[in-house]
């Protein structure tokens, strides 16, 4: 007699579920943060050997340090080594060496329908896990760092159920790989997750590095558009970014370009919105020759920019 098919299922799910939150919940800390806005608590995890923690970048706001507990017992101390409020991630740094850390992994890779875990660690609660699929992929979120407001790419939706205590906490897949940091909830039943990717890992690497992210400006702005068709199918892509804006004496109005111009790639990649252009100005653009492809009535026009500090 074979097991009931649903049976099979659901042991294989618990199996998973059950696997990744041994894996992983070593590695997560729960953080009490004191601030002059008081004291707050959040999830945290650890990402390297000699101590380097990953956690929501509002977790920390204004604070310099705090404790953090690990579901053993062991407490610690930790200092804020750097955050960065437009992508919603602060790095911190535990005194205590030997934490296990874990595994981080590449959010491109995921698929909507995907088993996903959350791991938090929220107070007074001996590590929490809950499990669920991916809903959506490559949502945007809107954050406030005072007169700025970014959109958080390529958000990471689950209906795995978050509470305000996971927020910090690691989202991961089914080998243990954690392919998110969990945000706090937007509405009941929705769990959102800043994405583990080359752009993050790019942040965290500046966060570690010197303690901020620095970024760079092109000063464009406009809108998605499409492309004629017979030029879609050449350059393999469908839209292009049509150019409503050129600041004067901007890098992007240095190089040449103007109001009208479709963008359609730069650095080498496909530019098809504003996001695209933001992806590119990180640290490592500032200064750095930044060639940009754009469509001007009909012909194909190379310029090369350099993109400034972002003040």
């Amino acid at each position: 007699m074979g097991m009931d098919p649903e049976i099979d299922a659901l042991d294989a799910y618990s199996r998973v579920v059950s696997s990744v939150a041994a894996s992983l919940l070593p590695s997560v800390a729960s953080l009490t943060v004191r601030s002059r806005r008081g004291e707050g608590a959040g999830s945290a995890v650890v990402y390297t050997a000699d101590g380097f923690v990953l956690t929501s970048a509002h977790v920390v706001a204004g604070a310099e340090g705090g404790v953090a507990e690990f579901t053993d017992g062991t407490q610690t101390r930790f200092d804020v080594v750097g955050a960065d409020p437009l992508a919603d991630l602060a790095v911190l740094r535990i005194r205590e060496p030997g934490v296990p850390p874990a595994t981080l992994g590449n959010a491109d890779e995921l698929r909507i329908g995907q088993l996903v875990v959350a791991v938090g660690n929220p107070l007074g609660l001996a590590g929490s896990v809950t499990a669920g699929v991916v809903s959506a992929l490559g949502r945007s979120l809107p954050v406030r760092d005072g007169r700025h407001t970014r959109l958080i790419d390529d958000v990471i939706q689950t209906d795995a159920a978050l509470n305000p205590g996971n927020s910090g906490g690691a989202l991961a897949d089914s080998a243990a790989r954690v392919v998110g940091i969990n945000t706090a909830v937007a509405g009941i039943g929705l769990g959102l997750a800043v994405p583990i990717n080359s752009t993050t890992r790019l942040i965290m690497s500046e966060l570690m590095s010197t303690g901020r992210v620095r970024r760079a400006w092109l000063g464009v702005a406009g809108a998605t558009v499409s492309l004629p068709p017979a030029l879609a199918q050449r350059l393999g892509q469908s839209k292009g970014l049509r150019l409503a804006e050129v600041v004067p004496g901007s890098p992007a109005g240095l190089a040449g370009l103007y109001v009208g111009d479709v963008m359609l790639a730069a650095g080498g990649r496909p530019i098809t919105g504003v996001q695209d252009v933001l992806r590119l100005m990180l640290g490592p653009a500032i200064g750095a020759r930044l060639p940009i492809t754009v469509l001007r009535k009909d012909a194909l026009v190379d310029v090369v920019a350099v993109p400034a500090p972002l003040e």
